[in-house]
This record gives structure tokens, sequence and C-alpha cells, in this order.
């Protein structure tokens, strides 16, 4: 029984090391974003705990059925970083979703956004990669419309703090990469989230409204599968193969994608400067893939 698991999780961690760790990334942004569309609606009809705890139950509900996780012979580094993975995403999905509570997806995401690029420049060492960092930047910024000072501050302050933890998240997800490369230390990561996220759930909301709507549930399982299981497998085995900077700056995709979902899914117009700064944000994104991709010279080690 062992041998056919451990046989399945390598043909399993296979197929994803067969697919460019951009396209794995670009796939759990679009995952991710279509998620967040179906999960505002839910935010707004009972609230962002109840919607998160959701999220975050019924993702890993369908990571346990896929990889269930192995704690025998792990290491303590390796149960160590699951917990803070656990810890680390309980608490960015929980501050996201109440900043989808008072301002605008695509607003909410430009915001968050600075967790990433920051790590982008910190993890820099090519004068082009913070070209590619500047662009996204300034895309970013246009799709913000000048927004940064939303009518609603609490939504403002979520969005940020969420955009810190997402930072730490992407260290934290490399760590978790490197020691569970068949992805099962993700699962263990949802869990510990779980049991993080229930109990102010039940204190702080009133859940009852919720479990006696079946389409609500389904829409739970749906945002499981498409914000949690799909994007984070993804991003986790996209980290296995590229650094955190250049992870940092391709993430810039997902603010352009949300701008997109809120436009087709949620009636969000977009003007022509937003088309713009989205050009610039793919521009960026792809630059920062073929730049990785170049060798590093022995001038360019010096400078760093």
């Amino acid at each position: 029984m062992a041998a056919g698991s451990s046989a399945s999780d390598a043909r399993a961690t296979g197929r994803l090391e067969s697919i460019a760790p951009e396209l794995l990334i670009l796939i759990g942004s679009i995952s991710v974003q279509c998620g967040g569309g179906l999960a505002t609606v839910l935010v707004r009809d009972y609230g962002p705990l109840p919607a998160v705890s959701m999220r975050i139950i019924f993702g890993a509900a369908l990571l346990l059925l896929l990889r269930p996780p192995r704690i025998r012979g792990a290491s303590r580094a390796a149960l160590i970083s699951c917990v803070a993975l656990g810890l680390v995403l309980a608490t960015m999905n929980s501050l996201f979703f109440v900043s989808l509570s008072r301002i605008p997806i695509g607003v909410a995401v430009t915001i968050e956004f600075w967790g990433p690029l920051a790590v982008a420049v910190l993890g820099s060492r090519r004068a082009l990669d913070l070209v590619w960092v500047g662009l996204a930047a300034a895309g970013i910024y246009v799709l913000a419309g000048g927004r940064l000072t939303a009518d609603d501050a609490l939504g403002v302050v979520a969005a940020a703090a969420s955009g810190l933890c997402w930072a730490i998240y992407i260290g934290v997800a490399g760590k978790v990469a490197r020691h569970w490369p068949d992805g099962r230390g993700l699962t263990l990561a949802m869990l510990v989230a779980t049991a993080l996220i229930v109990p102010p759930t039940l204190a702080l909301s009133d859940v009852r409204p919720l479990l006696v709507a079946p389409a609500a549930l389904a829409g739970g399982v749906v945002i499981g599968l498409f914000n949690s299981a799909i994007p984070y497998t993804t991003e986790i085995a996209a980290l296995r193969r590229m650094s955190a900077s250049t992870f940092g700056v391709l993430m810039s995709l997902e603010p352009a994608i949300a701008t997109a979902v809120g436009f087709f899914a949620l009636g969000q117009v977009l003007r022509t400067p937003d088309l713009a700064a989205i050009a610039c944000v793919a521009l960026a994104s792809a630059g920062a893939s073929w730049s990785s991709r170049r060798p590093v010279s022995v001038g360019e080690l010096e400078a760093g």
C-alpha cells in the first residue's frame, strides 16, 4: 500500500514538475481570482469569517482526499514549517476577506500586492530585475486608481495587513515545498489553518443561515477548490523551481486578473488606463520570467 501510494505521489509530482513554473503561477492566479469573485458574493451575504472558513475547511477536505499527510518520519523542522504556514494562511485569508467585505476586489488585491512586490525588491540581484519591479509597481498603482485611500479605512488596513502575510507566505511556503516535495505538507498546513479559523468563526459569527443554504455550501466547495486547493498546490510546486523574488514579481498577475474578474463577474468597469496598467503588469511578469532564466554573470554576482 505504501509503495503504491509513493508511486502515485511520484507521478503526481512529476506531472507538476513537467509544467513550467510560470504557467503554474498563471493557473493558480486565475483560479484564485475566479474563486475570489464568488467569495465576494458569499462575504456580502454571510460575512467574512463564515466565507473564509468555508474556503479553508473545504480546501483542506479536498486536499485531505487527494493527499493525506504522513506525519511519521517527518522532521521537527518540517512539522514547524506546516504549523507556520497554517497560521499564515488563516490570518492572510481572514484579513483579505474582511477587505472584500468593504472595498472592491480589484482594489483589495492591488493594495495587498505590496507584500509580493516587497519580496521582489528585497530579493533583487540585477538592475534589470528592478525595472520589472518598477513596471509592475506602476501598473499596480494605476489599477488602484488613486483609491489607496478608499472610503473604508478598515478595508484598506485589512488588505495591507494581508499583503504583509502574503510576503511571509512566500518564504514559509518555500520551506514547506523543500521539506515536503510530495505536496502533503500543504494538506497538514490547511488542517492547522482549519483548527485556527473555526473557533473564532463560531464565536463571532452566526453560521446557522449558512448551514441551511445548500447553494452557499456548494459555493464554499467551489471556493475551497479554486481559492485554496488549486492555487496553493501550484504555487508551492512553482516555488521549488524559482527564487522568491521572481515569484514575487510574477504574483503581479493577480491584481490584473482580479480587476478583470471584477469587470466580467461583478460589473466593475475598466477604464483605458486600467487596460494599460494590466498590459504593464503582464509585461513585467513576462520580463521577470525571462530575466530569471538568464545566467548570472560574474559582474552581476560581484555587484550583488
